[in-house]
């Protein structure tokens, strides 16, 4: 059957609820369902005759993409997740299987690939991906780079920044993007666990090691043998567990408790703190040499107030996340709400942003999220950096009052980011610091 034949019965295809669009060998769209064009708000005539990646573009496109590989292997690629990028820059995530079309004589004539955006029902998709990371903020672009080279190594790797950045996501990343990724991903808080049950469920245990230990327990680092083991809050691990762990990340062997026998793992370590690890190193409450063994690769997350660029696309996402989990349309956000949005320092980062818009999904009864859906604190200035009135006398007084307004002008220019008001000014984010601290702001 030629592609010609094929395109014939599309009408067919229009009925099966699934969206679907065929390209030919040069990549350009030669069939466009009608779901198709709901899904991506693509009319069939735009689309066809276009490359296929101007109409259907994921964060696939420009490697790994699914209907390269079933085309170039022969075979189809089955139900995998992707995020659709909208017109709008909304993110949509979909369930694609991508199959090679052949003629009558078994000659490859182009490639077909099935969509739908029908995942509320569905299994969650596996987290972890760079997909999961959203943003195109400078900041994020070179941690998008960092992010590469460090999924290519075993190398140890601390991430720190404020709560609410997104460390365990970022950790996830690493892991997924890594030769590892088959292999488990076991996330330990060191600060939810009581001191005295940590070392336990860290190393395990052998039978009869104290009372209550009827059988042998393995711990969480065998469990992650083969993959990687995400230490999070590791500035609040006991000073009595640090020796132990350093033991166990330069042999690769521990001794459980109760055991004189040592246990081998094959695991990478992947720890986040939102402490400073450095000032704890010298008051003496963590251990220096465990410091160095953890940070062979570091990467510092920024905090939301300093990538305002990303806070739409945030929004967004987070929307779309909370109306599929249940079970409605998203809503867009309205303008107005956009500016509430973008107004508001968020100092607990991207996860009070997540929290916000799930809030404001589940009272939106209408299309739209308007700035009343979101939560109070927003609303009343949680987080929006203060107003500073200039000193008396406007933009005269002293050498240290123009100064002052200086500063405060390049920082309202800036939407009050250290980071990229330091820049603007050509002075280091700690020079900065001390002017802001001697001027009150």
């Amino acid at each position: 059957m030629s592609l010609k034949e094929w395109m014939d019965k599309g009408l067919i295809l229009d009925s099966i609820g699934l969206g679907v669009f065929a390209v030919d060998q040069d990549w350009n769209v030669v069939y466009f369902s009608r779901e198709a064009e709901r899904v991506t708000g693509f009319a069939a005539k735009e689309a066809v005759g276009s490359k296929c990646w101007e109409v259907f573009c994921t964060e696939f496109c420009n490697e790994r993409c699914y209907l390269q590989k079933a085309i170039s292997q022969g075979k189809s690629e089955v139900k995998r997740r992707v995020h659709f990028l909208s017109r709008e820059g909304r993110r949509i995530p979909l369930e694609i299987t991508a199959s090679v079309l052949r003629d009558s004589r078994g000659k490859v004539i182009g490639g077909v690939e099935c969509f739908s955006d029908k995942l509320v029902s569905a299994p969650a998709p596996p987290q972890g991906s760079s997909a999961d990371i959203i943003g195109r903020s400078k900041p994020m672009q070179r941690l998008y780079a960092t992010l590469g080279a460090i999924s290519r190594t075993d190398a140890a790797v601390l991430l720190t920044g404020e709560t609410g950045t997104g460390k365990g996501v970022f950790a996830r990343a690493i892991h997924a993007s890594s030769s590892r990724r088959t292999g488990p991903f076991v996330d330990v808080n060191c600060a939810a666990l009581p001191e005295n049950l940590l070392e336990s469920e860290l190393f395990g245990y052998r039978k009869g090691a104290f009372t209550g230990a009827s059988r042998d327990k393995p711990g969480l680092f065998e469990a992650a043998s083969g993959g990687t083991i995400f230490l999070d809050e590791i500035g609040d691990l006991p000073p009595g567990l640090q020796a132990k762990l350093l033991q166990a990340l330069e042999g690769g062997r521990f001794h459980p408790l109760g055991s004189v026998k040592p246990v081998s793992v094959d695991v990478r370590v992947i720890s986040a703190t939102n402490r400073d690890l450095r000032a704890r190193v010298a008051a003496g409450k963590f251990r220096s040499d465990l410091y160095y063994r953890l940070r062979v690769l570091e990467m510092e997350l920024p905090p939301l107030r300093e990538r305002p660029g990303d806070v739409d696309l945030l929004a967004d996402h987070f929307a779309h996340i909370a109306a599929a989990r249940y079970g409605r349309r998203t809503p867009a956000i309205s303008p107005a709400t956009r500016r509430v949005l973008a107004a508001c320092a968020f100092q607990g980062n991207v996860r009070e942003l997540k929290h916000a818009m799930e809030h404001a999904v589940i009272l939106s009864q209408t299309d739209a999220i308007e700035p009343e859906h979101l939560p109070e604190y927003i609303l009343a200035g949680g987080g929006v950096p203060p107003v500073i009135a200039p000193p008396p006398g406007g933009k005269g007084g002293t050498i240290q009052d123009r100064e002052r307004t200086m500063l405060l002008d390049a920082l309202k220019e800036h939407e009050f980011s250290v980071s990229r008001t330091a820049e603007a000014l050509g002075v280091n984010r700690t020079t900065l610091w001390r002017r802001m601290k001697k001027h009150g702001l």
